[in-house]
């Protein structure tokens, strides 16, 4: 059949083949044999210095990413006509995934590889390219992103970062201060952002040997401590002209669409650690003794290692499903093509949605995971001998990092909000037929012989509450509904769970019939824990948005409609969580 690429935010009104997605299970013996030199990379280099790296030795860092240079890791995402490999996405992410053990270290190697290194890729002129990207991708120099500032974070294009063209004409002075710059100490190369005449939003390249860059000292951080965080203060900073990347007031355009693509990674990352602290925290379960029995052997142990088992098996759905659909998209844009990248990064935009949902979903399971297994490991799990307390410190960071969780769940509702208005997504016709449903008793009986029956009946029904909650509010609020962030919010965390559901129910679905009997099981297991929680969390969700929109009779419509709308069976749910946990302790690891 032809593949039908589905927009981005359309999986909220139109159904998906399962056939249609890319899943784990695809990965080609190439991509499988990157991943294996990346896992090499961090146990034979990096494991071995942890202790130094996070005592901010970042000699070893930057020898790390040489490292990484040599073996071709820094140069998947740039083009082959620049010596890069000119790989997918997916193989991108799952670098980015296998990297994540290495800690504070991989969190350069994120900074360098995603937002240090794309906006060159896809707004560089030749020359610069000629000039800067070899240097880059071969590890020679590493790069930094310099946008936020002390006084704006989440609003970037507040920045008050300023330059003026010499008189001259052959520079820009720049002057102000960049907070929070990843890779700050040893960067040769940083992307700054700053404001020509205090009104054009711009990016420049400018090199750490230029006049007037000061590098400020380290933050003292809570987590990540083996990275690089420093300030970057432009006193008088000269920049030539040829080093403005793309075009003069455009800057937001760079920084905004470098960001969709670092989201998204972010949540590959957040996967790859969330699997390694995982298996840390099976190890211990496993050998762990009280009242005479391994703490594994507890079913309150159990539970919580069924649960993490299933978020990560969601998060790690969601992640490659968005990689295929973001790697067909861009499949078909005509390379050589002069306005390629301009059309490439038209194409990522238009995931921008789903790219905020990667990163928050992925990195609210990581958060899951930490905890819980501080927790498995008790009082241990809150010193430093043990590795969980590192975990624990270092994931708090991924909730802020590349924009708030916050405001990704407000850009997830804007996006979708956005593509309706403009007529790119049905959603009032679609919220007209979802009216309609509620207003009709349903009599629908399912069929048990198809897999995944009553996980299937559950998004349509999740899909149709979206859709009623989404019309209420923009019935209501019209064109202000933006401005309503606790609405905007709720309905976010909606759309967020049905995404996640639908890529685990999918993954699931496309490779049962593949498996073993054992395996088999284990699958519907996972599945059935991580959408009884799914929906817990999106019944809370539509509970809250149906008191935010509505009063009186029509808040108790609503309400039964968000009772019809979230049922699930979940009958066997104990045993679903045994199976799984058994399976993650025999392993000692993710078993999916």
């Amino acid at each position: 059949m032809d593949k039908r690429i589905l927009k981005g935010c359309e999986y909220l009104v139109a159904e998906t083949p399962c056939e249609t997605v890319f899943t784990p299970e695809d990965f080609s013996d190439e991509q499988r044999a990157i991943a294996a030199t990346t896992t090499q990379f961090v146990e034979n280099e990096i494991f071995p210095h942890l202790e130094e790296i996070e005592e901010q030795n970042f000699d070893l860092v930057v020898a790390g990413m040489k490292k990484c240079g040599e073996l071709g890791l820094l140069m998947i995402d740039a083009p082959e006509e620049y010596g890069g490999l000119e790989l997918d996405k997916a193989t991108s992410m799952l670098v980015g995934e296998k990297i994540a053990p290495a800690g504070s270290f991989s969190v350069a190697y994120a900074a360098h590889t995603g937002i240090g290194t794309l906006p060159l890729v896809y707004y560089g002129t030749k020359a610069q390219k000629d000039q800067y990207l070899e240097k880059i991708i071969t590890g020679q120099w590493l790069a930094a992103y310099c946008l936020t500032e002390p006084g704006s974070g989440s609003d970037a294009l507040g920045a008050q970062a300023s330059a003026v063209l010499s008189a001259d004409g052959s520079h820009y002075v720049l002057n102000g201060t960049k907070q929070f710059i990843t890779n700050g100490s040893f960067a040769d190369l940083f992307i700054v952002f700053a404001k020509i005449d205090k009104e054009h939003f711009t990016c420049f390249l400018v090199e750490k040997t230029f006049e007037g860059l000061v590098v400020g000292v380290e933050e003292k951080k809570m987590g990540i401590k083996g990275s690089s965080t420093t300030q970057i203060i432009l006193d008088n900073c000269k920049v030539p002209v040829e080093n403005v990347l793309g075009a003069i007031g455009k800057g937001h355009k760079i920084a905004f669409n470098v960001l969709n693509v670092g989201r998204f990674k972010l949540g590959a990352c957040v996967t790859g650690a969330s699997k390694y602290a995982l298996r840390e925290g099976l190890l211990y379960a496993n050998e762990r003794k009280q009242f005479g029995k391994t703490i594994g052997s507890f079913g309150a142990i159990q539970e919580k290692i069924a649960d993490l088992t299933a978020d990560i098996f969601a998060a790690e759905s969601l992640v490659y499903r968005l990689a295929g659909l973001l790697d067909d998209k861009l499949a078909t844009i005509e390379k050589g093509s002069g306005d390629y990248y301009v059309e490439y990064q038209k194409g990522i935009e238009d995931y921008s949605a789903e790219c905020a949902i990667s990163k928050v979903f992925c990195s609210d399971v990581l958060a899951r995971v930490v905890d819980q297994v501080v927790q498995i490991h008790g009082g241990y799990g809150f010193v430093s001998d043990y590795p969980a307390e590192r975990f624990y410190r270092d994931e708090r960071i991924n909730r802020i990092f590349e924009g708030t969780n916050e405001i990704n769940r407000l850009l997830t509702t804007g996006m979708i909000l956005r593509k309706a208005m403009k007529g790119e997504l049905p959603l009032q016709a679609e919220a007209m037929k979802a009216f309609e449903v509620l207003m009709t008793p349903s009599f629908e009986e399912l069929d048990e012989d198809i897999p995944f029956i009553a996980e299937k009946t559950l998004l349509k029904n999740l899909k149709t509450l979206f859709l009623i909650l989404a019309g209420t509010g923009v019935q209501k609020y019209m064109q202000q509904l933006q401005d309503e962030q606790e609405i905007l919010m709720a309905a976010a965390d909606i759309a967020i769970q049905i995404f996640a559901i639908e890529s685990a129910v999918l993954r699931a679905e496309k490779i049962l019939s593949k498996l073993s009997d054992a395996k088999q099981q284990q699958l519907k297991a996972t599945v059935k824990v991580f959408t009884f929680n799914a929906t817990e969390e999106a019944a809370t969700a539509a509970k809250k948005a149906a008191y935010y929109v509505e009063e009186g009779d029509g808040l108790l419509m609503l309400l039964s409609g968000v009772r019809r709308f979230t049922k699930y069976d979940a009958s066997g749910l104990l045993a679903a969580k045994r199976t799984v946990a058994a399976a993650a302790l025999d392993a000692e690891s993710y078993i999916l």
